[in-house]
């Protein structure tokens, strides 16, 4: 006869840690794809307007539409080093324990929404930047600046992650 769901769920999450840590490894990639994905929308939609009447500032203000990428790179490479210590990825007799899972879902958790909001935030810094190449073309390599200090913190949870990881 089958197992009840209580059991199932006993030994989906009690016996070993993989599915809290494949789940924070996921969450590191879902929140940091989709933030990417909408702050690449409002600074894309900012880019088309400016090019429709400049078409010339391609190159400056192509830097800066594809500055909120990155968060979605980082929440992948999370999302790597997270499932190798789930056993997914290399080596399975490195299953984690269920209090380990619980650490690597919170750490996959935590560098997800900073990669989440990150990114929708430098998508609207970049967005105003591509506005002002559009105003003042000289200035856009000045207005990198703060777009960039936003990455920084997109990079704080990425070091993170990786501090976090060997622990």
């Amino acid at each position: 006869m089958g197992i009840s769901f209580g059991e199932f769920l006993s030994k989906l999450f009690l016996e070993n840690g993989a599915t809290l840590t494949i789940m924070g490894g996921m969450l590191a990639l879902m929140l940091g794809g989709w933030g990417s994905a909408r702050g690449l929308r409002v600074a894309g939609a900012q880019t088309t307007g400016v090019l429709s009447e400049k078409p010339e500032l391609f190159g400056k203000c192509f830097v800066l539409t594809i500055l909120p990428a990155t968060q979605g790179l980082y929440g992948f490479v999370s999302m790597i080093l997270i499932a190798g210590r789930a056993g997914v990825i290399g080596s399975a007799d490195k299953v984690p324990t269920p209090a380990q899972g619980i650490m690597l879902f919170a750490i996959g958790l935590t560098a997800g929404v900073v990669l989440y909001f990150s990114a929708v935030f430098q998508g609207e810094t970049c967005a105003a930047c591509i506005n002002l190449t559009g105003k003042r073309p000289e200035e856009s390599g000045r207005s990198l600046l703060f777009p960039i200090m936003v990455e920084f913190y997109a990079l704080l949870a990425f070091l993170g992650v990786i501090m976090l990881y060997g622990g």
